[in-house]
């Protein structure tokens, strides 16, 4: 443990790494080991697609290998796959399903079928690939097309649907480009390039050239997501605590540096990488001030806007959040759910159309049940929230977390009481 910190916290493996990985290693020729996956409900929905599809996976206690079939190789299934409640794990398999030269449907249940997949359908078309969905929403029937390059201009910052072009670009006639409005996580193009496909980013630009993947070793670092309610809890604490091990792709670092920018004492160091960068966090006593927060900074925080709320709260002065549509299409409607998270701790909160305000500090009162709309982002925001609340809270549906923390409960408490 670090001399300066009270206690120190390793985060699970990070999920998003953990389904892109899967998934490229599928489509490799030969076996690729991943050390460190993650394993919650999402990455087992990628999984079990993955399988249904002629792939063998191999799991043990802390690593498992992928037999890749190459990006041929794959074999229709004998039914719809099933995404469950995983968008990325839906988004992705559409860009790969669309290669193929089988048709295929890919399914899925619960939060998974209110979200938009147009904003996915659109770009895959322009490739020439046949996706249908049912109103803009899942599930998708993808039929057998060849598909072309193109270059593509995302108006909706989206990694999935980045993503979901660039695994379509692996099997289409020429080069592909993908050109973003705002910088979006490059977990994609990273193990991409790791597995020796022909991809380059320059700005805002990438560009994919189609040809095989070669199977190689894939370390998953610490998923900072999961990392975000520690550096949440111990920053209204006033605690130190030492965050190890943990992923600092700078495309995911939105909240540290908002937090930084607020007067928070984060200290960020780069112990390695390859194909991503992994290091520590030490998170010492501040005190927090608001700020102003602009729509390109949100892409890099998306999952951590429930937090950024309860800071907020905590914080001397006003807090406005612009540019929070992209809430409204996550696992719940999180513009929704995190003002009644708010109301329920007793914050006073503006939300309008597309912004939030927080004017603090404010006290959290708390008492009664929170209600977490089953998304797991939610339980962990409320999670927080209680440690401050005056009166005792309830955490209805906490058991939401497994579909990316199944632990995250157990390692909280072990760290903050």
């Amino acid at each position: 443990m670090s001399k300066h910190a009270d206690k120190t916290y390793t985060p699970p493996p990070d999920k998003a790494i953990t389904h892109r990985a899967l998934i490229i290693a599928a489509l490799a020729d030969g076996t690729t080991r991943v050390f460190n996956p993650s394993i919650c409900e999402d990455t087992l929905a990628t999984a079990a697609c993955l399988k249904k599809l002629g792939i063998r996976i191999k799991f043990s206690k802390t690593s498992l290998q992928v037999k890749g079939l190459g990006l041929k190789g794959l074999k229709k299934p004998a039914g719809p796959l099933n995404a469950g409640q995983s968008g990325t794990t839906m988004r992705l398999m559409a860009g790969v399903l669309a290669g193929q030269d089988f048709d295929s449907v890919i399914k899925g249940h619960g939060s998974l079928l209110k979200r938009p997949m147009t904003r996915l359908t659109k770009p895959l078309s322009a490739m020439g690939a046949r996706v249908s969905s049912s109103g803009g929403r899942p599930p998708l029937k993808i039929s057998c097309a060849p598909l072309t390059g193109a270059c593509l201009k995302l108006s909706v910052p989206s990694a999935q649907v980045k993503s979901a072009a660039l695994l379509a670009g692996l099997y289409a006639g020429g080069r592909t480009s993908v050109t973003e409005r705002v910088k979006t996580r490059d977990h994609t193009e990273r193990l991409l390039k790791h597995l020796r496909a022909k991809i380059k980013t320059s700005g805002l630009k990438t560009v994919l050239e189609p040809g095989a993947l070669k199977a190689g070793r894939i370390k998953i670092p610490g998923d900072i997501s999961s990392a975000a309610p520690f550096i949440a809890a111990a920053l209204l604490l006033g605690r130190t605590l030492l965050i190890r091990e943990v992923g600092l792709n700078p495309a995911r670092l939105g909240l540290v540096k908002t937090l930084q920018r607020m007067g928070a004492r984060l200290k960020v160091k780069v112990k390695r990488s390859g194909p991503e960068p992994v290091g520590e966090i030490i998170i010492f006593p501040a005190k927090l001030k608001g700020v102003k927060i602009a729509p390109d900074e949100i892409p890099a925080m998306i999952d951590e806007l429930a937090l950024l709320a309860l800071l907020a709260a905590s914080a001397k002065g006003k807090t406005v959040i612009r540019g929070i549509t992209e809430l409204r299409h996550k696992e719940s409607d999180r513009i929704k759910t995190t003002s009644a998270l708010l109301r329920r701790l007793g914050v006073k909160a503006a939300f309008k159309t597309d912004s939030l305000t927080i004017t603090g500090p404010q006290k959290l009162l708390g008492g009664g049940s929170i209600e977490t709309f089953n998304d797991h982002r939610v339980a962990m925001a409320a999670a927080v929230g209680s440690l401050l609340a005056e009166k005792p809270v309830k955490i209805k549906n906490a058991g939401c977390v497994k579909k990316s923390y199944p632990g995250f409960f157990h390692d909280f408490k072990k760290v903050f009481q």
